[in-house]
């Protein structure tokens, strides 16, 4: 029903919260507090609003798009840590840590945290900073709409943790189900956060999606034609293929769930004539897709890491590029493995698992055109080599449990069971994690230019795959024995305690190494400024004509590269070979606090929709719209960088490198 006073569902109650919840908002609100504290000591609003929160320097973007990332990381880490601690304590009469319900809304915003803010993140982070300097352009095909896309995305993440401290969240599962995501079943505010935050973010997930094909299709350095390309931009283009075709479809799916509980439509309730079984094929629709979204640019990195580390050129081009394109529509037509119980048939069910069982086809090319590109090659045991050797022995595990699953009499038995939730972590964790922290340790001295600790990156690597082993085997071995996902408690007959608490002392070691890749930052970081104060060298040693400082400029390449061949950087330090340096003037666009508004107006539209504040909304919108028709009238977008600017950074950059 809709209210009608002016603060719709919210109230006092909306407040009050159980011990660890409470905990929780104050290590939030503490945080907040430090952060802004220390930006007025310093004397740093100004520099941090016109520097970076205004900025469409795709490369500043993709550092705040990480940098959100480990925050959601570290929080979907503390959500593990205590459903961990609650199932190894909750046996018996012991009824552990938190209440039923309040651990439903950690399982359900561990997973969605995970998915939708600490891995699409890192991911678009990373995009953000590498392609355009992978394929040679000073910047997006659309740089407005990067900026407006990250703060979509940030504006979802703010409302998502917003739940901790005003109403509750989804306890539906981060799928959220109907019926129990009906407002039959779940009266509360938490579904909607949860369709909201995803709503709002998703749009943003979109947007890049559509400006990220265009400039790898359209921006390209002269004589890069797409077989020519770096295998990571390749990756990067079937991610955001599917975006463009999976995300719609989380777009419609998420806004019938929201009619169904705002305006009492059934799209999805048995009792008013809807079908529950049509949101989980649509949900899954997206969903399986959505898993190579994530996984495909971590192939692209270890692609890029395996051929650097080996000394040798990739194996296989050409089959790696089709295995891309042959994962990229074969994502389509496996959805329905996720609910083979749901009684679809014998010939449904053979269908997905034949197609199943060939979709692991493509991705085996691609584990063995890496191991045949290490093979007879000079191969460095580096950092990011070690988080690829995690990933395959990880990968293979978490592969053959997805054969298991794709047998339809076999899911029957594990279907629901932690084994499934045991597979699922495997792939993700050490396909799309262990992918994008490699990718980040490779490209540091790039992005930031700063070289890592090896030996604290090592290590990072080295917790990350014992505590993940440590972690999720037990729970292979506890899905077989039939413990469920979303269980909280268990009777002490079961004997499944010892395999819980030798699972949550992986979460602790995950952790560590969690802290460990903040340490091995935070030293390089001090080391680096440490050896700029005493020698007063900020380069790193390059001196080609078309190589270019690190971190990169705001305009990238004083003059745009030409491409002779695939891998033409390697041959032109390989030969000497000298390109022409052509200077002209160069347009650049201006900063803009446009996507602050929307950002905002996204919040106020999302939260007043939430706790059926509809002034809010409707304010929300306004800002939303009113930003978008400045923009689209403002012909003052772009400023000028002259050829003479261009020269003199480039006389500083040679002469310092030399």
């Amino acid at each position: 029903m809709i209210e009608a006073n002016l603060l719709g569902l919210l109230n006092i109650d909306s407040f009050r919260h159980d011990l660890i919840q409470n905990i929780g908002v104050a290590i939030m609100s503490l945080s907040v507090i430090f952060v802004i504290l220390g930006l007025t000591y310093f004397k740093k609003w100004r520099w941090l609003f016109k520097e970076w929160l205004s900025s469409l320097d795709h490369k500043k973007i993709g550092i705040m798009y990480i940098v959100v990332a480990v925050l959601m990381l570290s929080k979907a880490g503390f959500d593990a840590l205590i459903m961990r601690t609650q199932q190894a304590l909750s046996v018996g009469n012991h009824h552990g840590i938190v209440s039923s319900s309040h651990y439903q809304q950690i399982f359900s915003s561990h997973g969605t945290t995970m998915i939708f803010f600490a891995a699409m993140g890192l991911m678009f982070g990373i995009i953000n900073l590498a392609v355009p300097l992978m394929i040679g352009t000073r910047d997006v095909a659309f740089p407005w709409l990067n900026s407006v896309s990250f703060w979509l995305f940030a504006a979802g993440m703010i409302l998502l943790n917003t739940s901790l401290a005003i109403g509750d969240f989804s306890g539906a599962g981060w799928l959220a189900y109907p019926p129990l995501s009906e407002l039959q079943y779940s009266p509360t505010v938490g579904v909607d956060y949860w369709i909201w935050s995803l709503q709002i973010a998703g749009v943003g997930s979109l947007l890049s999606g559509i400006n990220f094909i265009v400039t790898i299709l359209t921006k390209r350095a002269k004589g890069m034609n797409l077989m020519k390309m770096p295998m990571f931009v390749w990756s990067i283009l079937g991610s955001m293929t599917l975006v463009t075709f999976a995300f719609p479809v989380l777009t419609a799916t998420l806004a019938l769930l929201a009619l169904d509980r705002l305006i009492g439509t059934h799209f999805f309730t048995s009792g008013g004539g809807g079908n529950p079984m049509m949101y989980v094929n649509l949900i899954w629709a997206w969903g399986h897709p959505e898993v190579y979204i994530l996984i495909l640019p971590a192939f692209g990195i270890f692609s890029e890491i395996v051929a650097t580390f080996s000394r040798k050129k990739l194996f296989g081009y050409k089959s790696m590029v089709w295995a891309i394109w042959a994962i990229v529509i074969l994502s389509f037509t496996v959805w329905l493995h996720h609910f083979f119980t749901m009684g679809a048939g014998a010939d449904v069910n053979g269908f997905f698992g034949i197609m199943t069982m060939i979709i692991a086809i493509p991705t085996g090319v691609k584990i063995f055109n890496w191991l045949f590109t290490m093979f007879r090659g000079r191969i460095t045991f580096s950092a990011p080599m070690i988080w690829f050797i995690g990933f395959i022995l990880l990968f293979s595990i978490g592969g053959v449990a997805g054969v298991i699953l794709a047998v339809p009499p076999a899911d029957f038995q594990l279907h629901n069971s932690l084994f499934l939730v045991a597979h699922f972590h495997t792939m993700i964790v050490s396909g799309v994690l262990f992918g994008y922290f490699a990718g980040i340790v490779y490209w540091f001295p790039k992005f930031f230019g700063i070289r890592l600790n090896e030996k604290l990156g090592k290590i990072a690597a080295y917790l990350w795959i014992l505590g993940f082993i440590v972690a999720f085997v037990p729970l292979y071995a506890l899905g077989i024995m039939g413990a469920t996902r979303r269980m909280d408690h268990y009777s002490a007959s079961m004997g499944w305690q010892p395999l819980f608490i030798v699972a949550g002392v992986g979460v602790l070691i995950i952790g560590s190494g969690l802290l460990a890749i903040v340490a091995q930052v935070a030293y390089s970081i001090y080391k680096h400024l440490d050896y700029r104060d005493k020698t007063g060298d900020p380069w790193d040693g390059r001196t080609l004509e078309w190589s270019i400082p690190s971190p990169a400029p705001s305009y990238n390449f004083s003059v745009l590269p030409t491409i002779k061949k695939p891998d033409d950087f390697w041959d032109l330090k390989q030969t000497n070979r000298k390109v022409e340096l052509n200077y002209s003037d160069i347009s650049m666009p201006k900063n803009s606090y446009l996507g602050l508004f929307i950002s905002a107006g996204a919040f106020s539209f999302g939260f007043g929709v939430v706790w059926h504040i509809f002034w809010l909304s409707i304010i929300g919108l306004i800002l939303i719209f009113s930003s978008i028709i400045i923009r689209t009238l403002d012909e003052n977008t772009e400023y000028i960088i002259t050829k003479e600017s261009l020269i003199r950074d480039d006389m500083k950059f040679y002469g310092e490198a030399k």
